[in-house]
């Protein structure tokens, strides 16, 4: 049985407000809903390492819906980050962050990782996706063309690779190009199966 088949009996809840991940949720064929909480803190302790810190956003983001989840609802929370050349790429403040930041990415390769938390009330599962993206050296004025056109403020790493930036500038990617994106589908798909599995088992 096809995964939005198995998914019908149940209400999909996706808790963020990207329409990246809308987007390509809605082009994996399952029906959701969005429900945000209005939690923006981001923090994380320290000594987390990078490949640890999305899959814990992720679960912080998931515990303000902590014993309000019905028994036929699933909320899929996600967080996204950039790692070049030992430090985190957030998210721009401005546009000189912007464009600082791409100079940083600039003729290197750097790890965009994203970590998931499906949640139920009786069952949770979590898992992280890696994708390396190797972009070539970018010009000053290519830089300032594409922040100041495209405005990629709501980016970490500070760019959108299906804009013009990923045309011109990515050189190559190893692993998911839609978790570049935000979301890694495939992975996703594979999961949510897994995920159902579980859940029937345990009932």
């Amino acid at each position: 049985m096809l995964l939005n088949q198995r998914l019908k009996k149940y209400t999909i809840i996706l808790a963020s407000q990207s329409p990246r991940r809308q987007h390509l949720l809605k082009e994996m064929g399952i029906d959701f809903e969005v429900r945000t909480n209005g939690n923006s803190d981001e923090s994380y302790p320290e000594n987390l390492d990078y490949t640890e810190i999305p899959v814990f956003l992720a679960r912080k983001k998931a515990e303000p819906f902590t014993g309000k989840l019905l028994a036929n609802e699933i909320l899929i929370t996600s967080d996204t980050i950039v790692y070049c050349n030992g430090s985190i790429i957030g998210k721009p403040t401005n546009r000189q962050n912007a464009i600082d930041l791409l100079k940083q990415l600039s003729g290197r390769k750097h790890v965009v990782v994203t970590g998931i938390e499906i949640t139920h009330p009786n069952h949770s599962r979590s898992f992280s996706a890696f994708t390396d993206v190797y972009f070539r050296k970018l010009s000053e004025d290519e830089i300032e063309f594409y922040v100041d056109t495209f405005k990629p403020y709501d980016k970490a790493g500070a760019y959108g690779i299906q804009e013009w930036i990923g045309y011109i500038g990515v050189e190559r990617i190893d692993g998911s190009y839609f978790n570049v994106m935000g979301l890694p589908v495939q992975k996703l798909y594979m999961e949510l199966n897994h995920f159902i599995d579980e859940l029937e088992e345990n009932k």
